[in-house]
């Protein structure tokens, strides 16, 4: 990667960014690649860092808990002279659909949003970006978020994402809050529609074939999971876009038959090939775990695959030399990234909305 610290606006000013929760580095891939120079990136999670400063240099990875970063902590990486920006994407578990509803109230992450608002209460940074699920719209820590944005001076705009609208492969629906100092500030224009959405064929269609459990030499991220001789016989009788309802009854799991599962009609299904993938979990490299057979090889997703359609570049490192190689621990590094295009939707957003404003 190109050293960026020198990278400005068109005029002069340059742009400073601090990544909250950073974890793989989608976001701030994202905005790299719109021209932004992001300095830093935080995560609990030290599993993180080979993966974000590896592919994102030279922004450094910090681990340390948002309970435990201070204001000073933020200035540091914001030079005299610049603009400066936060921008986070708190976990969204307790606000996630997956969630079914059954979210606990005592779940630390719930105060995290609240952690984030501190930064940017303490730190008052030019521009406040935050990336999350559609769900945490419904909860009183979002509505204390952006209230506390207005009461600080800030201009807020939300947007609703469909991702497919900004060439993303991916049927997901984000929340994204951008809010100025400056003036108003509104995201970029869709760049598709319907008939030029990005595909699965489009992104992953060239991959090396593999087998269930197999991984392609040249690649160790592209690697998919065992089947058991059961569900081997499940993807074999499964189609595109078909359900567990399609199988012989013999082959359909009990809970499927029971009242309580019987909304649950996309796990053991296969992604369409001419159509965006399903939202891309942390669990999407298993076959039951939702549609995430592959469209006509029988297994499901490999770890690379589910990176592309999170649209980071083929060639993304998420894997060190000395690590154990996990498929739950790499699935969630890739499920919970912000999509890169995204983030690049984002920054973009951004440096125009800077440049507007040079003084």
């Amino acid at each position: 990667m190109s050293n960026l610290l020198s990278m400005k606006t068109d005029k002069s000013k340059p742009i400073y960014v601090v990544d909250l929760f950073c974890g793989a580095g989608g976001l701030t891939r994202g905005l790299l690649d719109s021209g932004l120079n992001v300095v830093a990136g935080y995560d609990i999670d030290g599993f993180c860092k080979h993966s974000f400063e590896t592919n994102n240099s030279p922004a450094k990875f910090i681990e340390k808990s948002i309970c435990q970063i201070s204001k000073k902590d933020i200035k540091s990486h914001y030079p005299s002279k610049g603009w400066n920006v936060l921008v986070g994407c708190a976990p969204c578990q307790p606000f996630s659909t997956y969630t079914q509803g059954k979210t606990d109230p005592e779940d630390h992450r719930w105060s995290l949003l609240r952690e984030f608002m501190r930064l940017v209460t303490e730190s008052k940074p030019a521009i406040v970006s935050m990336e999350n699920v559609v769900g945490l719209q419904k909860h009183i820590v979002f509505a204390e978020f952006i209230a506390r944005l207005s009461s600080l001076g800030y201009h807020v705009n939300v947007s609703r994402v469909f991702c497919p609208d900004y060439g993303i492969p991916q049927n997901r629906t984000r929340l994204v809050v951008l809010a100025s100092r400056l003036g108003e500030i509104e995201l970029q224009k869709p760049t598709c529609n319907s008939d030029s959405f990005m595909t699965v064929r489009k992104s992953i269609g060239k991959l090396a074939r593999l087998s269930a459990g197999e991984a392609d030499l040249t690649d160790p991220l592209h690697r998919c999971s065992r089947l058991s001789r059961l569900n081997r016989k499940r993807m074999a009788l499964s189609t595109p876009g078909g359900t567990w309802r399609d199988w012989p009854k013999k082959l359909i799991a009990r809970c499927h038959n029971e009242e309580s599962g019987l909304t649950y009609g996309s796990v053991y299904g296969r992604m369409k090939w001419d159509e965006p993938s399903p939202t891309i979990t942390t669990q999407f490299f298993g076959f039951g775990n939702g549609r995430f057979g592959h469209p006509e090889q029988d297994r499901a997703l490999s770890l690379r695959e589910g990176a592309i359609l999170q649209t980071f570049p083929a060639n993304y490192e998420f894997l060190g030399p000395d690590s154990e190689f996990s498929m739950r621990r790499l699935g969630g590094l890739i499920g919970n990234a912000v999509p890169v295009k995204l983030g690049q939707v984002i920054g973009s957003t951004i440096k125009e909305h800077l440049i507007a404003h040079e003084s």
